[in-house]
């Protein structure tokens, strides 16, 4: 098998050798020596990394068996959905950094909502959305059922027609995690489009508000899904941002081992992809090593960081996977050339 075979592999192999780049190919190839000796991987997504189309990789991550979990902010479990039935409608808005506050204005009037670069149409995708998840909630108010944040998406995207889909189905990472019922959680789910809608439907005596799960009950869960994830070779963690999307289920290996007291095992390695630089009180989240005080991570766990833009990093990492998924023999002779 020709080397070629693995382009993106070869590139990140025979560029990538210092500084940020280093960290990369690292990371990358920790996270396949992981995986390919039987481990799984949890990825928690800060920010609005659905908009910005991560699902182009991460929908064939998931499908090939590369990622096993997930923790995502409110927005990027909504926007994967409104990417699937709304994706004709954006507006990309390239030279937004020269904005002025009138051309914002200008957009809100449109009925879109810009999010850097791209934007989110109100009435094909919020509205959209609103026409069949509402009657969900209603439902659940009228028959007294609970159900975490997620599953209601899950539910939503499996009931859609694939004739209403817009976006690639073979990109969305919502409707292959819902297909494969992949364990998610989804901490301050409160704080998203759909959060605020909910809660106006609750305000108004339409719906119960104990009909979704809390947060404490995510954690309640998440103790054996952790359990069961990392059975075997153990679960990594990697990490995209900051914020409540990864501090959340990070702590669910000090929370079994202190407050459950059980035994547990720790994650098995650990990266984060952030333009934020890591440091002691920023938003990005500490420097890894300071995980190993709180006992989420040990000194032996692999640990990565790498600072700089996760839409593009991630997708190259994610890309790199799948060829060797996909080709596991030519990737090993590849990495072997490489190691030297």
């Amino acid at each position: 098998m020709s080397a070629s075979s693995l382009p993106v592999l070869e590139f990140v192999l025979a560029n990538y050798k210092n500084f940020n780049a280093r960290a990369t190919r690292d990371s990358l190839l920790s996270y396949w020596e992981h995986v390919s000796g039987g481990g799984r991987m949890f990825w928690s997504v800060a920010g609005a990394m659905s908009s910005a189309q991560l699902g182009i990789t991460l929908a064939p991550a998931i499908r090939a068996g590369l990622i096993h979990g997930l923790s995502v902010t409110g927005a990027n479990l909504e926007e994967s959905l409104f990417r699937l039935v709304a994706h004709a409608a954006y507006k990309d808005f390239p030279e937004y950094r020269y904005f002025s506050k009138q051309d914002d204005t200008k957009i809100l009037e449109q009925r879109m909502r810009r999010v850097t670069d791209t934007s989110i149409p109100e009435d094909e995708a919020f509205r959209a959305v609103e026409k069949i998840i509402v009657p969900m909630w209603k439902n659940a108010t009228e028959k007294g059922e609970r159900r975490f944040w997620h599953e209601y998406f899950y539910e939503c995207i499996l009931a859609l027609d694939p004739a209403d889909f817009e976006g690639d189905p073979e990109a969305c990472w919502l409707l292959e995690a819902a297909r494969r019922k992949l364990p998610i959680v989804v901490p301050g789910y409160e704080d998203s489009t759909f959060g605020n809608i909910f809660a106006s439907y609750v305000k108004a005596g339409e719906c119960n508000a104990s009909i979704v799960k809390s947060g404490i009950e995510y954690m309640a869960d998440f103790y054996d899904r952790y359990e069961e994830l990392s059975a075997g070779s153990g679960v990594g963690f990697f990490q995209i941002g900051g914020g409540i999307a990864g501090d959340f289920p990070i702590c669910v290996v000090p929370s079994i081992k202190y407050d459950l007291q059980k035994p547990v095992k720790p994650w098995a390695y650990f990266c984060q992809i952030s333009d934020s630089t890591t440091s002691y009180g920023s938003y990005s989240g500490a420097t890894p090593n300071e995980k190993i005080t709180w006992d989420k991570l040990t000194e032996t766990t692999p640990m990565f960081v790498i600072e700089s833009d996760a839409t593009i990093v991630a997708p190259l990492i994610l890309s790199a996977l799948l060829e060797c998924q996909r080709q596991p023999e030519a990737a090993k002779a590849i990495i072997a050339k490489h190691r030297g």
